[in-house]
């Protein structure tokens, strides 16, 4: 049974493996390097500790047989010394031995040795221990290449996700912020319908394409969150706000209810928690011809560190029967395939729902029978706020709205739609506007103009928004600037960690396309508010 594995085994790794045999017998380096070079290894030998050392660091060796009994050196000495060098400490050691004291193989073992192989030794022994340890070591050089293969591609995912994201982001940039700036035209109540269906289908294939990056990015570890004190209920009545016009063109009531005992604030990420819902909303809303769907939250548990929701969106649907049920939350799959050709959707809302909910330490299910409507339910994890932040947003948004002062703000910005948008929106806010195309552009007009407040965007020829910023910070350090200009990204990438990158690189803050007018007073708000304290 021995000789027919080591036959096999050795077609494939005898021609490529190198080996140094230790002894200072000549004998015995005589006899094992015949026995090896009969599979066709390429042996070396090495009489003495000195001399072993000093090969092993010149040659790459996949295996080394050391004996114990050395003239200068013991084996042992040898063995500490070659695994304290991570030139070669991944080398497995086999130890030649006549010594069977079982504190001297245990010793072995502990400086690091693969093996041992006592003498006198037989030749299928000495075949069949080294092949072993040379198939596990190719073995292992294997695993440790598809592991930089992996890592390689989900690196190349990564970068390739960036790029489209910020591809397809743009140009809906460009529509929804057109959008935007005509409904605060003059227009008819005809023309406003028409904007308001066009600003919908909008917002809808946003999503979708949202849905697309946000899977990608959760199958790539690339998605994080946040922990912010925000109001639940202002977050639910948001959600309600964006998909109210889509139950209004089904007949249907949308609405929501909080148990009183649920806490008014909350720390956690509240984009995130409104990606659930919104997506869970959307389902029902697609799936309900007529009556309701309606959003309940109560409290499951709460300490002074945590707070523990249970959430509903229930809907009088169509119901699902229990064998469809189980496919809900698997991506792009839906209950059945005419389900697709009906109702449209990607089949991975949900999908994204059941990670994003596991993320935040929480779980998702369904209770539901075909024709009685469906229950979506999931619990999740928040922080609790201790302490009643001071807050009023709504006057610090009235005093962006109204302040006398008009701000300078240097737009850099390639795109051209998207430096229009941002024109048209800052400047009907009061505020004078600069615009850049690069970033040399931005470090060159930010020097010599002084603006109180740049939105840098980070894909730009020439210089991108990260080195641009760099410069700035530099310049301002080397003439001893008292108060540095706010910096804020303005860009399409929506990858784990671009926020913490952009604010290593000196930025001050991050604002994601598409935006709207919005965005950009809350931006304001805190970026001022930042600079009062």
């Amino acid at each position: 049974m021995v000789k027919h594995y080591i036959s096999i085994k050795m077609q494939n790794i005898g021609h490529t493996s190198r080996i140094l045999i230790v002894d200072d017998v000549q004998l015995n380096l005589d006899l094992m390097k015949d026995i090896l070079s009969d599979q066709e290894y390429q042996i070396a030998t090495a009489i003495n500790g000195k001399s072993a050392l000093a090969k092993a660091r010149a040659h790459k060796f996949d295996l080394i047989l050391l004996d114990v009994v050395l003239p200068d050196i013991d084996g042992f000495e040898v063995c500490s010394i070659l695994k304290s060098n991570p030139q070669t400490q991944d080398i497995p050691i086999i130890f030649l031995t006549a010594k069977k004291e079982k504190d001297s193989i245990v010793k072995g073992f502990q400086l690091g040795a693969v093996d041992y192989i006592p003498k006198p030794f037989s030749k299928e022994e000495l075949l069949a221990r080294v092949n072993l340890h040379l198939t596990l070591r190719r073995a292992q050089h294997e695993l440790i290449h598809s592991k930089e293969i992996a890592e390689a591609s989900a690196k190349a995912k990564a970068i390739f996700l960036a790029n489209i994201s910020h591809e397809i982001r743009t140009p809906m940039n460009g529509i929804i912020g057109m959008i935007d700036i005509m409904k605060r035209t003059e227009l008819t109540g005809e023309q406003l319908e028409y904007i308001d269906i066009i600003g919908i289908s909008g917002e809808n294939l946003l999503m979708i394409i949202n849905d697309v990056l946000d899977f990608s990015k959760i199958e790539a570890g690339q998605v994080t969150f946040e922990r912010i004190i925000f109001n639940l209920a202002d977050e639910i009545n948001e959600v309600t706000k964006i998909l109210r016009y889509k139950a209004l063109q089904k007949g249907l009531s949308l609405s929501f209810q909080i148990a009183p005992e649920v806490p008014e604030l909350l720390i956690g990420d509240p984009l995130r928690l409104k990606q659930v819902l919104i997506n869970l909303c959307n389902n029902s809303i697609k799936f309900t011809s007529k009556g309701f769907v309606r959003i309940q939250v109560s409290l499951i548990k709460s300490d002074e560190e945590l707070v523990r929701l249970y959430f509903e969106v229930r809907d009088s649907g169509i119901g699902i029967s229990p064998e469809n049920q189980s496919k809900l939350f698997t991506s792009f799959t839906q209950a059945e395939t005419s389900t697709t050709r009906k109702f449209g959707g990607t089949g991975l809302g949900l999908a994204i729902s059941k990670n994003l909910v596991q993320l935040m330490n929480g779980s998702i299910g369904i209770i539901s029978e075909e024709g009685n409507g469906a229950i979506f339910h999931f619990e999740c994890e928040f922080g609790t706020v201790t302490q009643t932040p001071d807050i009023e947003d709504n006057q610090a948004l009235e005093e962006i709205l109204n302040f006398d002062k008009k701000f300078k703000i240097l737009v850099a910005e390639d795109n051209v739609i998207n430096q229009k948008i941002a024109i048209l929106n800052l400047e009907k806010l009061g505020h004078q506007v600069l615009v850049v195309s690069d970033g040399i552009q931005a470090v060159e007009s930010c020097i010599r103009e002084s603006p109180d407040l740049i939105l840098m965007d980070i894909q730009m020829p020439e210089m991108d928004g990260i080195e641009a910023t760099a410069k700035i910070r530099e310049w301002e350090y080397l003439n001893k600037v008292k108060t540095r200009v706010p910096i804020v990204a303005m860009t399409a990438n929506a990858m784990k960690s671009d926020k913490e990158l952009f604010i290593n690189a000196g930025m001050d803050d991050f604002l994601g396309k598409p935006f709207n007018v919005s965005d950009l007073i809350w931006l304001l708000n805190r970026i001022y508010k930042q600079q009062e304290v």
